[in-house]
Order: C-alpha cells, then structure tokens, then sequence
C-alpha cells in the first residue's frame, strides 16, 4: 500500500512537470526572440553558407575562405535529403537565405528557401507534400540556458540549430539572399 502511494506521488510529479514543461514552452514560443542585432558592416559579412551535415558543421565563408564556424544540430532523422513534410530531415542541396524572422519560436531564424523546383517535382512525382519552414535558427525561446547541451543530439524537425549567442552572430553576418550549401560530406 506505501508503496504504491509513493508510486502514485512520482507519477503525478512526472506528469505534473511533464505538463509544466509543455506549458512553458508554448508560452515561451510566444514570447519571441527580442530585439535582433544589427547587421556587421557588408566587408565582415558573409557571401556563402556551407553546411556539412555528416561533421556537424555550419561555415560562413566570404571569398572562399571561412569566417567562422559552428558545431550545429540537425533534424532528428539527419540521414539523407528531406523528401517529405515530417521526415525530420534536413534538406540537401543548394538553396539560399530569403527571409528571416526576429519573432520566431526559437531564438531568431533564417529561412533556407526549401523546398526549390526540383524538391516540389520530386515530392509531386512521389505524392508527397515536400515540407518546409526550414530555418538556421537558435534554441526554442526561454530555452537558451541550455546553451551547447543541445549538441548532445539531432532534435530538430529538419532545420540547423545553433546556440543563442551564436545565432545572434549568423544574424548580423548573414544578409538575406546568401547562397547556402547542405551537404552529406565534403
């Protein structure tokens, strides 16, 4: 009897903190990013992206050469190119910056412009719906304590992850209209 009353404690505790999490974090998703950072000067900023999904990778790069890099997090299901809509994979190929959101879910974001003519046509031949809503962005708001924790695994739905502070710093150098590269391996 004791023992099933402290099971019945722990479960509702569980569960209690389970709900509390959610809630939070649906809160917190509204709360929005705050104020972005301005944008580096255009000779700091970056004039490609290139991102190596197999070594965790995301490189800015200007003249060829790398600025800076990151260690990232992927969609939870990394392994391959995104074919459809809740695959969890993160897109391959080229595509670029066309938009970024300041009050996103997660702390501010950069939209990766997938799904490109080739992703809607292959999704289309397969029946498929391609997905989308793919961003460069940081961790969910009210979330960014957990700083480089988040590396421990893929977790996303198909999109890069970075820190907080290291998104601020892609934000700034990053302008809308940069090429980025998603590639398997080198």
């Amino acid at each position: 009897m004791r023992l099933a009353r402290h099971i019945l404690r722990a479960t509702v505790l569980v569960l209690g903190l389970g709900v509390a999490t959610f809630g939070y974090t649906k809160l917190m998703a509204r709360a929005g990013s705050g104020t972005p950072p301005p944008m580096a000067e255009a000779h700091e900023q970056a004039d490609e992206i290139l991102v190596i999904k197999s070594t965790r990778a995301l490189h800015l790069r200007r003249a060829g050469e790398t600025i800076r890099s990151y260690d990232i997090s992927l969609g939870a299901a990394p392994a391959g190119h995104k074919q459809s809509e809740g695959d969890e994979r993160t897109p391959e190929g080229r595509y670029e910056i066309d938009w970024r959101n300041p009050n996103s879910v997660a702390h501010l974001s950069l939209h990766i412009s997938y799904p490109n003519a080739a992703d809607q046509a292959a999704a289309k031949a397969a029946a498929r719906d391609p997905g989308g809503n793919i961003m460069i962005h940081g961790l969910p708001n009210g979330w960014g304590a957990l700083g480089a924790l988040h590396l421990m695994r893929d977790w996303t739905d198909g999109c890069i992850a970075v820190t907080n502070a290291e998104m601020r710093e892609i934000w700034s150098l990053v302008p809308n209209g940069t090429p980025i590269t998603i590639k398997e391996a080198l």
